[in-house]
Formats: structure tokens, C-alpha cells, sequence
């Protein structure tokens, strides 16, 4: 039985798992995921947060660091880079059924930011280009910002 396709920035991509897994350069949490894990993000000290960058957005949080560092939660997804789409971070265990270099072909053309953030299961493709040294004020306010959300405010 194949797996279902599941769509990445409009495009339908099927997923499998690698028979190597990358190694972790990045975790990314979508929906109440993402909350936790900013909220397990800031029960790192000082050194651990400067040590990390990262990208916000409504309902997705993406962390960049070293492997060891890296925060975990139930229900995110790990991060690596496939040398033969560089510009790309794809789930550490899964891998495309269509070769890499062409799916990161297609999605920039379709996006331009590099490098991307690829989350299958939510369908996101997230920029970190433009990630940033982690600060605790900056990740208070933005667990802030999504409570509101959370209430409809």
C-alpha cells in the first residue's frame, strides 16, 4: 500500500521513510506543538537559547542548533539537510518518493527564500533565512501572542 500524498505548498508529495536518517540541524512544532515546545524552550538557560536561532509564526515555531541542544516535545519534527537538496530542511526520518533535488527544485521556484523548512504533515513551508538568535523576551512575547490567539483575542 502507498502512502497518501500529502501536499507541500500546493504540491502533492509522497513521503517515505529514509533508510538513513539526517542528522539534526533544526525542530519544528506546528499548532499547540509548537506552544509547547516554545514553553519547553524556555526552561533553557541563558547560553543554551543564545546558542539556538529561530523563526516564529502563528502556530509554527522552528529552532536551529546543534543536534545535542535541541529541544524535544511529543509531536515535533526533527530537522536535517540532504546534501542533494541543500537548500532544503526535511524531516530527518522521511524522504520524498520523487528525488530530492527535484522537490526542492519545485518549491523554490515557488517560494524564492531559501533555505526552507519542509513540514509534510501540516503541509508549511517555513523560511529560516531570516532566522535569529533566540532571545527569552522575544519567545515570551510570541507564546504571549498565540495564548491571545488561542482565545480569540
Amino acid at each position: 500500500m502507498r502512502p497518501q500524498a500529502e501536499r507541500v505548498a500546493g504540491l502533492p508529495v509522497r513521503w517515505r521513510s529514509r533508510a538513513a536518517p539526517l542528522e539534526p540541524v533544526a525542530v519544528a512544532g506546528v499548532g499547540a506543538v509548537a506552544h509547547v515546545l516554545g514553553q519547553r524552550a524556555l526552561l533553557a538557560d541563558d547560553a543554551a537559547l543564545t546558542a539556538w536561532s529561530g523563526v516564529a509564526g502563528p502556530d509554527v515555531l522552528v529552532l536551529l542548533g546543534a543536534e545535542a541542544s535541541l529541544p524535544w516535545v511529543e509531536g515535533v519534527v526533527y530537522l536535517g539537510r540532504d546534501p542533494l537538496a541543500p537548500a532544503l530542511l526535511l524531516p530527518c526520518a522521511l524522504e520524498p518518493e520523487v528525488a530530492v533535488s527535484l522537490l526542492e527544485r519545485a518549491l523554490l521556484a515557488g517560494q524564492g527564500d531559501a533555505p526552507l523548512a519542509v513540514l509534510p504533515a501540516s503541509g508549511q513551508l517555513v523560511p529560516v533565512g531570516a532566522a535569529q538568535q533566540v532571545v527569552r523576551a522575544s519567545l515570551e512575547a510570541w507564546l504571549t501572542s498565540a495564548k491571545g490567539t488561542e482565545a480569540g483575542t
